[in-house]
């Protein structure tokens, strides 16, 4: 097996194509006996000990951070390498059917499920292994032969290895088969996240490893970072999901904080620093935001509005930033709106890019690209100001806002969008019977605001039949058509706003899942204890309070839905701040509402604030309260 795989991987460091062009490789790809017994091997691998009767594993060793000899490494990255690279090449070609439920002899799957477990687990460990192999301690006495072994075998070793687990990740976060937890590891909570806005995460770290910096990349980069400074870059760069999310979210927090003073100098704090002073019409509020905000070059600036009623006059109060969220989160439940027409939702009530919106009334392309990418920058622009939007996103449309290049996505992601369709094609692939009999083409026929057009697939479609030879090429061309090709220009105008904010290298620390996370809050339960003790009280309120005590009483009381409905009804979004309610901003605040009798609470969600009758009455507020939650009665805007 040694020189097969000594072979393959050399045919693949000399072709990165060799893949689809060698039938060697391509026929070790789809060989699940081959990579069972490849990865068996790599299992069975050992190198030379004192201590160890046997011999300590390698795939321990090197999961370790420590170095084994020359030449058991040698033939070991030879065949690590090349079942990386094969079993990644397998995968993407792998339906959901195939990879969930193949579990017998003769499936394609080479592993079941509980393998795969265990598989991308050791070569999660193994990344990071091999990561600190690549940024040694000693680099003060980084030798040639260190240097050869980083660029020879560490690195690509590296590359193939953590290639296939990010592969593996994706499909997990697309549709979990690890257990929860499973992606983090303990070594990378050492990363600081304080620190990391002045790493540079744009700078790819891996590709300078094992080299002495240049003069030029000591101008460009800024001075050298520590070893595990560099350890932790990598990471973030190479597999961020190995790094808890709440420190992701903190990274995510720092970079935005540093950007923030970077763009608000030092006179922000007093409200004297450079700011976008915007005025709206509460009725045409989204038209107002597009034309004046549109032009704006720096949605960074501190965003201070201005509210004109239906009667032509400024409403009363300054924006001291309760406004300006009450603002964002208005505009974004109106941009988002289907009946707008730039948005639609899936079977499963998810939004994402409409289509067809270049054919409605009121938008050609050019208006189109233009409003996504004003509406992409007023998302990034809540993000950025650290607010939560209720706005539930198809998870295709948020994997292309995190995905490189493009953004464009295979055949599995078409489920989201199109579950029958995709069911169809899955039944494509497994027809038993003769393809051609099912008279299909490579055409697809498009139903727009009642008109139907037949498009092809790919030039002279319409004369092609789909037979068994090219029915796999009919699966894919046809995932693209729906998935890239329709919605390319709407969703790469939406990146061109979201990326003004908020840069491509902050996205991609988190996965499609996590991103909808970041814009709408978890679906954790309400942790009326953290609330408590970050809640602030006004108007003659206090915690000790008769009436406060008894408002805390009924919450108790409250089953999960009504304490969301309570935190929507003050604070406009029904889930908590990602990491808890020191982060809401402002913070959460009671004040008394007087003592009448017949009052309703209310809120003005734009300070985060409960106008609290004075009812020490704990089943009388009770009620009141539950009346003003669940009839969204009360509202008012102070």
């Amino acid at each position: 097996m040694q020189p097969l795989c000594q072979l393959g991987w050399a045919l693949l460091l000399m072709r990165p194509m060799a893949l689809h062009e060698c039938r060697l490789l391509y026929t070790l790809a789809f060989m699940p006996s081959f990579l069972r017994r490849l990865w068996q091997a790599l299992c069975d691998a050992r190198a030379p000990s004192l201590f160890t009767p046997g011999g300590t594993p390698l795939l321990q060793l090197l999961s370790s951070g420590v170095c084994p000899p020359g030449d058991v490494a040698s033939g070991f990255a030879c065949q690590l390498s090349l079942f990386c690279s094969l079993l990644a090449h397998l995968l993407p070609t792998l339906h959901d059917t195939e990879f969930y439920e193949s579990q017998t002899v003769g499936d394609p799957m080479p592993f079941s499920l509980d393998q795969l477990v265990e598989v991308s687990g050791q070569l999660r460990t193994l990344c990071l292994g091999l990561l600190e192999l690549c940024f040694p301690e000693t680099r003060t006495s980084f030798s040639e032969r260190q240097s050869q072994l980083v660029s020879e075998l560490w690195k690509p070793m590296f590359k193939a290895a953590v290639a296939l687990v990010r592969q593996l990740y994706a499909r997990d976060s697309r549709r979990s088969f690890c257990p929860e937890g499973h992606w983090v590891s303990p070594r990378a909570n050492q990363i600081c996240p304080e620190r990391v806005p002045d790493w540079n995460l744009q700078v790819p770290r891996l590709a300078s490893c094992g080299s002495v910096a240049s003069r030029k990349q000591l101008e460009e980069e800024g001075p050298p970072l520590a070893t595990s400074e560099l350890r932790s870059v990598a990471l973030l760069q190479e597999m961020p999901f190995v790094v808890p999310f709440p420190v992701r979210v903190r990274v995510l927090q720092s970079l935005i904080a540093q950007d923030k003073s970077e763009n608000m100098r030092e006179l922000s704090n007093f409200l004297l620093g450079p700011q976008i002073h915007l005025v709206v019409r509460r009725d045409y509020l989204y038209e107002d935001a597009l034309e004046k905000l549109s032009g704006e070059l720096n949605l960074k600036l501190k965003l201070r509005v201005q509210l004109v009623n239906a009667a032509g006059l400024e409403e009363a109060g300054v924006d001291g930033g309760g406004l300006m969220r009450e603002f964002l989160g208005e505009l974004m439940r109106t941009a988002f709106d289907p009946n707008r027409g730039l948005f639609r939702c899936t079977h499963d009530r998810r939004l994402y890019p409409n289509p067809a919106v270049s054919q409605l009334p009121d938008y050609g392309p050019l208006q189109a690209a233009r409003q996504y990418t004003f509406v992409g920058r007023m998302l990034a622009k809540a993000l950025y100001e650290g607010m939560l939007v209720e706005l539930p996103l198809a998870h295709f449309f948020l994997a292309k806002l995190v995905s490189p290049g493009r953004g464009d996505l295979d055949l599995h992601h078409l489920a989201s969008l199109e579950p029958l369709v995709y069911r169809n094609l899955l039944f494509l692939k497994g027809y038993p019977g003769d393809v051609a009999e099912l008279g299909l083409d490579f055409t697809v026929l498009s139903s727009q605001l009642g008109h139907s057009t037949l498009e092809e697939l790919k030039p002279g479609g319409a004369s092609i039949p789909v037979t068994a030879a090219n029915r796999i090429e009919y699966m894919h061309l046809m995932a693209d058509h729906l998935l890239n090709a329709k919605l390319r220009q709407q969703c790469l105008a939406f990146r061109q706003g979201l990326e003004e904010l908020l840069p491509p290298h902050w996205l991609r620390l988190f996965a499609p899942h996590e991103l909808q996370v970041l814009i709408s809050g978890a679906q954790s339960p309400v942790d009326l204890e953290d609330l408590r003790q970050h809640t602030h009280y006004e108007g003659g309120y206090t915690a000790d309070h008769p009436v406060v005590r008894a408002f805390w009483k009924v919450l108790e009381g409250f089953d999960e839905r009504q304490r969301r409905l309570l935190l929507k009804f003050v604070t406009s979004c029904s889930r908590p701040p990602l990491l808890g309610f020191k982060d809401l901003e402002p913070q959460f605040c009671i004040q008394s509402a007087g003592a009448e009798p017949g009052r309703l609470p209310t809120a003005s969600t734009c300070m985060n604030l409960l106008k609290l009758p004075e009812i020490p009455d704990e089943s009388m507020l009770r009620d009141k309260l539950l009346y003003a939650i669940e009839s969204g009665a009360g509202f008012e805007l102070s």
